[in-house]
């Protein structure tokens, strides 16, 4: 059996750009799809998988999974970047789909079988006042939901994950949204107690030194994580928050080498890993990755928002129901376009991800319809804008 095509998919069936891999073998009716979707750059992925990955990968052998990974992997010279990797990881996932389709077996099985029957979900809840995130927590609570991520408002400034609408000013300011998010914790445990997991994600934008004392301040109020308190260039301040807190860590969604997790694992310096499987390469190596965090006891939260592809969900389920370190899994609701453009997605029931029993990934695409949701037109072509201080100074996003 050889690789006979590989073409990239471009849609936005609900208006996120989505990037997906198809590739062709020559076994008749034998394909496998994968994810490669970097919102912010998706005709540079679509561009390393038509141009260059697609001629080395003609006539290889589509089950040679491993040695395909390191050869891609190596080809360009210069590696670990986003576009080359999440061109990789749509070629990964596909043959991780095809090896399940010819063994008549679900991709989670080829992993070692399910430790779990699904995939226990948090849900988002933002708000623009303490009492509209309470009320959006308990609307999940009905669902069956244990564990939600509470994001809110901050007045007279813009925030992060607080919803649609929310943003009363084009600037961010760090000091005020710390001490509005320790009140809302405040708030949230008064009046919800403990019966129900909250998290947080601080999406890297305030200076570390007020990422641990917010860390510190959010202590008493029994976070199930606090996601991103540092971008990757200050990863050297986890050391200097462990020594100061106990509150559990997640980090990682802006990795690119799974070698970048490496320290923080080995000398436990976080608690969960927030790996956007299409960033670092695909199943191949974020499996690799979560058999390393159990040895030292820290487990998986894979990266799991929006512009990630229906595709790129069902890879995270094969491995959420597979690691025995599985932690939780981030929710994202599928619209009506994405799951006709995509049948087979995960389906959420109960506060949990469920996959059908369909071999391999147990998701398609249909093509045709994929083509009536092209890109939608963007200044920046899906790149964030810039975020900005009061004084106009550049922020991360």
């Amino acid at each position: 059996m050889k690789i006979t095509d590989v073409k990239t998919i471009l849609t936005a069936p609900n208006g996120t750009r989505l990037v997906v891999v198809k590739i062709e073998t020559s076994e008749p009716g034998l394909y496998g799809i994968g994810c490669a979707t970097f919102t912010q750059r998706p005709l540079a992925v679509a561009t390393a998988v038509d141009e260059y990955l697609k001629p080395f990968l003609i006539g290889k052998d589509p089950t040679n999974i491993e040695d395909i990974f390191q050869t891609s992997f190596v080809s360009s010279y210069w590696r670990n970047g986003p576009v080359l990797n999440n061109a990789l990881s749509g070629v990964d996932i596909a043959l991780w789909d095809i090896m399940g389709k010819r063994a008549n077996m679900p991709v989670y099985q080829l992993l070692g079988g399910k430790c779990r029957e699904a995939a226990t979900l948090y849900a988002h809840a933002g708000g623009g006042t303490f009492e509209e995130v309470e009320e959006n927590i308990r609307r999940y609570m009905e669902q069956g939901y244990r564990y939600v991520r509470a994001q809110v408002a901050i007045p007279g400034y813009s925030t992060y994950g607080a919803g649609a609408g929310r943003r009363s000013s084009p600037a961010f300011e760090p000091t005020p949204y710390v001490n509005t998010v320790i009140k809302l914790f405040e708030h949230l445990r008064t009046h919800l107690g403990e019966e129900v997991e909250l998290l947080h994600d601080v999406h890297e934008r305030i200076p570390p030194i007020q990422a641990i004392n917010l860390a510190k301040g959010l202590e008493p109020y029994n976070l199930f994580f606090l996601e991103d308190p540092f971008a990757p260039e200050d990863v050297d301040y986890f050391q200097l928050m462990r020594q100061q807190t106990s509150i559990p860590i997640a980090m990682g969604e802006l990795f690119n080498n799974p070698n970048e997790y490496v320290h923080l694992i080995k000398d436990r310096l976080i608690d969960f890993i927030r790996v956007h499987i299409s960033q670092i390469g695909g199943i191949s190596p974020a499996r690799k990755l979560a058999a390393f965090c159990e040895f030292f006891g820290i487990r998986t939260a894979w990266h799991g928002p929006g512009d990630v592809s229906p595709v790129g969900h069902a890879a995270n389920v094969a491995l959420d129901l597979a690691c025995y370190n599985f932690g939780i899994q981030e929710q994202h609701v599928f619209g009506e376009n994405t799951k006709e453009v995509f049948p087979g997605c995960p389906e959420i029931r109960d506060g949990c991800f469920w996959v059908n029993e369909a071999p391999g990934l147990g998701i398609d695409v249909d093509e045709e319809l994929a083509a009536r949701f092209p890109f939608p037109e963007h200044p920046l072509n899906g790149g964030w804008a810039p975020v900005r201080r009061m004084d106009g100074t550049l922020i991360r996003p």
